[in-house]
């Protein structure tokens, strides 16, 4: 394992590179995994995805608010992770996570969220993570609960897609709890 504070056992947390706009444009053509994270938008050109990836890659954070580019260990790009609603005085932040479709089921999201969680606890001193997830993604609902995470709440018909409504879970995590079972090795 790497010293380098943000590489996991399988990926490694970088700011977005100007050229990756190439696989985001590709990834923004899977509107299932769009749907997962957020919602599906009006198409965008490759060369404002391009753009996107330049400007970002020049802007890597706002605050404690970061979006980063998620790659393997080799240096492939597999997808994305971002905070956000960092509030330091609360000690509260939220968080987004996405794997390109084929990297999907190999452990990375879980290695990319521990990897950002250990930061912003052990590094930054916050305290409770939250996040968000759609009641359709039952992917995502078994990767927080195997990483521990509390459902706290449900927000009833919150999200619009397919022609209904959905509800949507909140999730948490404490620093201590976090603690606990990395220390025990349960994630």
């Amino acid at each position: 394992m790497s010293n380098y504070i943000w590489a996991g056992m399988k990926v490694r947390l970088r700011p977005v590179s100007p050229t990756d706009g190439e696989k985001f444009h590709f990834n923004d053509q899977d509107s299932e995994n769009a749907r997962l994270c957020d919602e599906l938008h009006f198409p965008r050109s490759e060369e404002g995805t391009i753009s996107w990836a330049e400007h970002q890659s020049k802007n890597t954070s706002h605050g404690d608010n970061v979006f980063l580019a998620i790659e393997t260990l080799d240096g492939t790009l597999i997808g994305s992770i971002s905070t956000n609603s960092c509030n330091l005085r609360c000690g509260t932040f939220k968080y987004g996570v996405s794997i390109f479709r084929e990297h999907w089921r190999k452990g990375y999201a879980s290695d990319a969220i521990k990897t950002m969680l250990q930061y912003y606890f052990e590094e930054l001193g916050y305290v409770k993570v939250n996040a968000h997830v759609y009641a359709f993604n039952e992917g995502s609902v078994a990767l927080h609960e195997n990483l521990g995470f509390i459902q706290e709440g449900r927000i009833r018909n919150m999200i619009f897609t397919k022609g209904r409504h959905y509800d949507e879970y909140i999730y948490g995590l404490t620093n201590k709890e976090f603690d606990e079972i990395h220390t025990l090795g349960k994630i």
